[in-house]
């Protein structure tokens, strides 16, 4: 019986090469994103249906997921790929954005597994996969709140493995790197705050080496792939690191005092 998979973010960058792949390999695929009369190419692929889904909107959450049912007859994974970054000083962050990055990386990603996870219960099996980061796991500068949800992410699902085992439900994490995605451009925020100069010279320095990483970067092909196979391997395995250039590696080895200075290196040279 062909299987079908729930991505969210797919009009572009990672969940669109995701929606592609699985649809390659024979998957029914649900394409969700805001604004889904804007996919245009996704529209005209065999097995692929788009549906409006804002992580932020637990309405459209369960529409989405009924309408996928109805449509395919089943869902036998979730991707929960809908997120953005927002850099620059914590200082010169407002309220407002912070918890609206909040709202989406982290209780966007909580606000659709906790409509998932009956059905797949009920079905007693099922796959949710939460595209997390290497920051969740490293911290990179002037990222201090899209670190803060990544970790958040990281730590939720982990949790969550042991809850969900009992049901056959796995739980898996995805990792990447840099990829060249929209994540450099038009999903990427800088806080600024009027008066506040201090940190020019240091972020002027960061965001360059971000963007020149995230466009020599491979694209989101090669996620996609880890997240097929994440679906498929028959696995119990939690974490997919992708294209982190050892440095969850040396992460895990160095000394902190050392691991700073190899971040300083990397990050603000």
């Amino acid at each position: 019986m062909d299987k079908t998979v729930l991505i969210t973010g797919a009009s572009s960058g990672i969940g669109l090469h995701t929606a592609r792949l699985f649809q390659t390999k024979n998957w029914k695929v649900a394409a969700t994103m805001r604004q889904p009369e804007n996919a245009e190419e996704l529209q005209r692929i065999v097995d692929v249906e788009c549906f409006r889904l804002d992580v932020t909107d637990v309405d459209s959450i369960r529409t989405a997921i009924a309408e996928t049912i109805e449509k395919f007859g089943r869902i036998d994974a979730v991707v929960n790929n809908a997120g953005y970054g927002l850099l620059g000083p914590f200082e010169a962050s407002s309220d407002e954005q912070v918890r609206r990055q909040f709202e989406t990386n982290v209780f966007g990603t909580m606000n659709v597994c906790r409509e998932i996870i009956p059905y797949f219960r009920e079905r007693k099996g099922g796959y949710i996969v939460n595209v997390a980061s290497m920051g969740g796991r490293t911290v990179f500068p002037f990222s201090s709140v899209y670190n803060a949800t990544k970790w958040a992410i990281e730590g939720f699902t982990e949790s969550l493995q042991y809850e969900l085992d009992p049901f056959n439900i796995r739980l898996k994490l995805i990792e990447p790197g840099p990829i060249n995605t929209d994540f450099y451009g038009r999903s990427q925020e800088v806080a600024r705050k009027s008066g506040l100069s201090s940190y020019d010279h240091y972020v002027s320095r960061f965001i360059s080496f971000m963007n020149k990483a995230g466009g020599e970067a491979p694209d989101g092909s090669i996620v996609a792939q880890a997240i097929y196979d994440a679906v498929t391997d028959g696995s119990r395995k939690l974490r997919y690191p992708v294209n982190t250039k050892g440095l969850l590696f040396l992460r895990g080895i160095l000394p902190s005092s050392a691991y700073r200075l190899v971040t300083k290196t990397i990050f603000l040279r």
